[in-house]
């Protein structure tokens, strides 16, 4: 695939993240700022890691925090969370190519995105709100513990279903890949 391509879908996934997250999610906000957010809007970015390279997934992730904030603010613009939207992508699609070698089993899947989800959305995001905004870890944890099983469970099965339908069209003389 040409680098024009890959850019181009690049782009189409960064669209889809931001209407995805700024528009199509659920928004709880503690003490003022937004404490979570429950939508898919994360699964373009990890599409983008597994499609391509784990970098496509941090570019992705950083390119639709900046432009999804200057559409929809909530709160004032942090970069360190800019940073956890790119992690959001990265850490998920590096954990499925370096130690599962792009295997695309629903086990694999899971394990790479339960590592990301765990890491982004249950310690960094609920450390920096504390840091920056002195909120109290009870009231950051008990719903991103709600939220929890929804990343988890719901994610792979949907990464599953779409690579499914990429591997079809891959069949049928159509690739994502060069």
């Amino acid at each position: 695939m040409s680098k024009t391509k890959r850019v181009a879908i690049d782009g189409m996934l960064i669209a889809l993240s931001i209407i995805l997250t700024r528009f199509f999610s659920i928004r709880l906000t503690i003490f003022g700022v937004e404490g979570v957010r429950i939508g898919i809007g994360m699964l373009p970015l990890i599409l983008a890691g597994f499609m391509f390279e784990p970098i496509d997934a941090l570019f992705v992730g950083a390119i639709s925090d900046i432009v999804g904030y200057s559409i929809s603010p909530m709160g004032p613009y942090i970069p360190y969370f800019t940073l956890t939207a790119a992690l959001k992508g990265w850490i998920p699609s590096a954990v499925h190519k370096y130690i599962f070698r792009k295997s695309f089993k629903f086990w694999h899947i899971f394990v790479s995105n339960a590592v990301g989800v765990s890491i982004v959305s249950m310690v960094l995001i609920p450390y920096l709100l504390h840091t920056i905004f002195h909120m109290p870890y009870s009231f950051l944890l008990i719903p991103r513990a709600v939220a929890f099983p929804f990343y988890l469970f719901l994610y792979p099965f949907l990464i599953s279903l779409i690579i499914k339908k990429a591997w079809h069209r891959t069949a049928s003389g159509l690739s994502m890949r060069a």
